[in-house]
Formats: structure tokens, C-alpha cells, sequence
């Protein structure tokens, strides 16, 4: 199965559209137009196939993720100042 399969399954088990599809890349700061997107969709024997590469699957997913999980929380930083978690070993 190649990754334009699995996009085109994903699309269709969620019932999304090309627009919702271009939202969803642009969650995880990826660009493209309706045109490079029809592309991906097309049979591959036709002559403007395009091959959905793993940087555009992932991307997809984690615009996925963050469409349905909402946007990941901010960690705290580190306080390097504080007491350690983790006990001195004894000597």
C-alpha cells in the first residue's frame, strides 16, 4: 500500500474534502495548493500522478492530530536550580 492509498482512504473514512485537507497541512505549517493536491488523488498511470512522499504523509497526520487532539501543551521548562527527581545514589 503506498502512502497516496493511505491518504486517499483517510480522506474518504473521515469524509473530508480537498480544502480540508489543505487546513489540516497547514496545522503542521505545510503549503500546498489544490492543484499539487489533485495530484496525489489521481490514477498512476495518469500523466499528472503524483507520488505522496513521507514528508507530505506525515505532515498530514500530525495536522490530523492536532485538528482532532487541539494543539500540544506547552511543557514547563526545566528548573536546573531545583531539587533533582531522582535520588544521589549512595556511596
Amino acid at each position: 500500500m503506498t502512502n497516496n492509498d493511505i491518504l486517499k482512504k483517510i480522506r474518504v473514512a473521515l469524509s473530508l474534502k480537498d480544502t480540508d485537507i489543505i487546513d489540516i497541512l497547514k496545522l503542521s505549517d505545510f503549503e500546498m495548493t489544490k492543484t499539487e493536491l489533485s495530484a496525489l488523488f489521481r490514477k498512476e498511470d495518469h500523466p499528472n500522478y503524483k507520488e505522496c512522499g513521507d514528508q507530505v504523509l506525515r505532515k498530514f497526520l500530525n495536522g490530523l492530530i492536532t485538528k482532532m487532539r487541539g494543539p500540544r501543551p506547552e511543557r514547563p521548562e526545566k528548573n536546573s536550580t531545583g531539587p533533582s527527581p531522582f535520588p544521589k545514589p549512595s556511596r
